[in-house]
């Protein structure tokens, strides 16, 4: 298991000037860093690569914008949502991720007033498909981050994420978790992550509020037993928000720890304690 944390906890947008977040995640002693892509066109993957040195790197993204949306009724709409998740792909192989994930599916806070009907289901699943195979030439995965009902009107849960993932059929794809969205939409943190099994790559480790993990109500021995018994052996990554970002809504209105070096050593002191107590 590969633990992590994304930029977001020291910045809210990400380009060259926060590159210096690489080597504070190396300092820390992480094993990789997560870096967003929601402004794609300040992403230098050169840039960023050099300053990684060899060291791991995962990029996600959410698709904000209704132009991009895949499960769009409009083809051209679609289309131009594969493309840019194409450029996404291609950017994050240049910087070296081997992982892509997020909320890569479907419009974020999509203004949808109704459940989404199939052939929305097999618009995602055609497009994520192509998606797929296109990431699979670079060597790379990518991964759908099941987020709440108030973000995403496809895939709130794990059991939702494996029918998305069955429906497309290839084997580089897989399921995100976040600990944050199931602990509103899922009945049980332990049932959530054996239902995603061996599809589960990549999980982030939140707190109800987002705070520091293991300060609030989040099922942390369910979720590691059920670590163990499913053999996880993916990406265990922290999402702390520095502050309020436009570029995608947080909805972090107040501090949610004292500073960001006592939410790093916190969350790393505790997901060490939990990784020993399982043997994961």
């Amino acid at each position: 298991m590969k633990l992590g944390i994304h930029a977001y906890e020291w910045c809210s947008e990400w380009s060259n000037d926060t590159l210096d977040i690489i080597d504070k995640v190396k300092e820390w002693g992480f094993d990789f860093i997560e870096i967003p892509l929601m402004r794609l066109d300040l992403f230098d993957p050169k840039a960023v690569r050099e300053r990684l040195d060899g060291f791991e790197v995962a990029t996600s993204n959410v698709l904000l914008a209704d132009d991009v949306d895949v499960t769009s009724f409009d083809p051209e709409v679609r289309r131009n949502g594969v493309n840019y998740l194409k450029d996404c792909v291609k950017a994050s192989a240049e910087a070296g991720a081997k992982m892509f994930s997020g909320v890569i599916y479907s419009q974020y806070l999509k203004d949808a007033q109704k459940m989404p009907s199939e052939e929305e289901w097999q618009f995602s699943a055609d497009s994520m498909r192509e998606i797929a195979r296109y990431a699979a030439d670079f060597g790379m995965s990518i991964a759908f981050e099941p987020v709440t009902r108030y973000e995403s009107y496809l895939l709130n849960t794990a059991e939702e994420a494996v029918r998305l993932v069955d429906m497309i059929g290839e084997p580089n794809v897989f399921i995100h978790l976040d600990s944050y969205h199931m602990n509103v939409e899922e009945k049980n943190f332990h049932d959530a992550v054996v239902t995603a099994g061996s599809k589960l790559s990549n999980f982030h480790m939140c707190e109800n509020d987002r705070g520091i993990p293991g300060t609030g109500h989040v099922d942390w021995d369910g979720i590691f037993r059920a670590f163990q018994e499913i053999g996880f052996d993916g990406y265990l990554g922290f999402e702390g928000f520095s502050d309020c970002t436009d570029n995608m809504s947080t909805w972090v209105w107040r501090k949610l720890a004292p500073d960001g070096d006592t939410f790093v050593r916190e969350s790393i002191a505790f997901a060490k304690k939990m990784m020993q107590k399982y043997e994961v």
